[in-house]
C-alpha cells in the first residue's frame, strides 16, 4: 500500500458493548420466553445451556434474546434458511459503531440482509440507525419485510430491497444520489453447496457430532446465504471492486471474512483500488473466528 495508507488491526473477545459479554441470564430468558424453557438443560459443566445441533432449540434461544436484549418482539426464520447466532451479529454491529466520522444519524446498507433481517433489526434497536437491507432471494425479502412490519419500534427505520444479480453488491440496489454511512456484509463463505456440506460436517465434528451422510446445520443456511460464485474471496473481491467504481457512495465499506488466509489477497486488493484507509477487527465467539475488514477512500 502507499504510504498514506493507514491500516490497523484490533483484537478483541466479544464488544465491551455487547449486552451478552457475561453469558446468558436462563432464568431470566425463560420468566419473558416460556417457550425456551423446553430446551433448557445443564452441560457437561453443570451450566444451564441449550443443544447448540437442535435447530429449534437454536431459534428458540434466539427469540428470547432478541426480546430480552432489543424488544423484538417477533422473530423467526422460514425452514432452511440461516438462523444466526446472535452475540456474534451484535458484535460487528457494535464494531462498526467505533469507526470514526459517524454521525448521530447513520445511515446503514446491510448486503445480503437474509431472511432474519438480523442486522437491521439489532442496530435499529440499539442505536437507531437507518437501514437498507437487499438480497437475491425474493422468499428471504419477503420474509424480512414482515418481520419488519411485526415489529413496529423500528419499522420506520428498516427498508428492504431486492437485488436482481448474485453478481452485484451496491449495484441495482441504490437509487441515484444516495449515500451511506456504512455498509456491511456477512458474505457467502462456500464456492459451492459441497464445500458447504464439508463445512458443515465440520461444525458437526467440533459439536461432538457423527458424521451424517445428510449433515443439518444447526445455524440453517440456504444456497445464496452459503454459497457464490468464486466464494468468500471472490464475493468480496467483487465488492472491493464495485466501491472503488463508486467510492463516496458509502464513509465505510465493511464486510465479514471468514478465512485468514484471504486477507492478503484483500489487502492487495484494496491496495490496488488507492483505499486511504484499511482496519481490521478480529472477532471470537465461543469456537467461531471471524474478522471485519473495514476501509474507505476519504482523507
Amino acid at each position: 500500500m502507499t504510504n498514506s495508507v493507514i491500516r490497523r488491526s484490533v483484537k478483541e473477545q466479544l464488544h465491551p458493548r455487547n449486552r451478552f459479554r457475561n453469558g446468558y441470564a436462563f432464568p431470566r430468558l425463560v420468566a419473558s420466553s416460556p417457550q425456551l424453557a423446553a430446551f433448557v438443560a445443564p452441560n457437561a459443566y453443570g451450566d444451564a445451556s441449550v443443544d447448540y445441533a437442535n435447530p429449534a432449540a437454536v431459534t428458540a434461544l434466539n427469540q428470547a434474546l432478541l426480546k430480552d436484549a432489543y424488544g423484538i418482539e417477533q422473530w423467526d426464520v422460514p425452514p432452511g434458511y440461516l438462523c444466526p447466532p446472535i452475540p456474534g451479529r451484535s458484535d460487528y454491529l457494535h464494531h462498526l459503531a467505533d469507526l470514526p466520522g459517524l454521525g448521530k444519524a447513520t445511515r446503514v446498507l446491510d448486503i445480503g440482509m437474509g431472511a432474519s433481517c438480523i442486522y437491521p433489526l439489532i442496530g435499529a434497536s440499539e442505536y437507531g440507525w437507518r437501514f437498507v437491507g437487499s438480497d437475491i432471494d425474493p422468499i428471504a425479502l419477503d420474509w424480512a419485510k414482515k418481520l419488519v412490519s411485526a415489529n413496529p419500534a423500528v419499522a420506520g427505520l428498516i427498508e428492504c430491497r431486492l437485488q436482481g444479480s448474485p453478481l452485484k453488491c451496491f449495484s441495482g440496489v441504490v437509487k441515484p444520489g444516495e449515500r451511506f454511512d456504512l455498509s456491511m456484509c456477512n458474505p457467502p463463505f462456500h464456492a459451492s453447496a459441497e464445500d458447504a456440506a464439508e463445512g458443515t460436517r465440520r461444525k458437526q465434528r467440533k459439536l461432538g457430532y457423527a458424521k451424517s451422510a445428510a449433515p443439518v446445520l444447526n445455524f440453517g443456511g440456504h444456497a445464496g446465504e452459503l454459497w457464490c460464485a468464486g466464494g468468500e474471496l471472490g464475493f468480496v473481491g467483487r465488492m472491493i471492486a464495485e466501491s472503488a467504481a463508486r467510492p463516496e457512495l458509502c464513509r465505510w465499506f465493511t464486510t465479514l471474512v471468514s478465512q485468514r488466509a484471504h486477507l492478503p489477497r484483500l489487502f492487495h486488493a484494496l491496495e490496488d483500488v488507492n483505499a486511504t484507509d484499511v482496519r481490521t477487527v478480529d472477532m471470537t465467539q465461543g469456537q467461531k473466528q471471524s474478522r471485519i475488514l473495514a476501509w474507505t477512500f476519504r482523507r
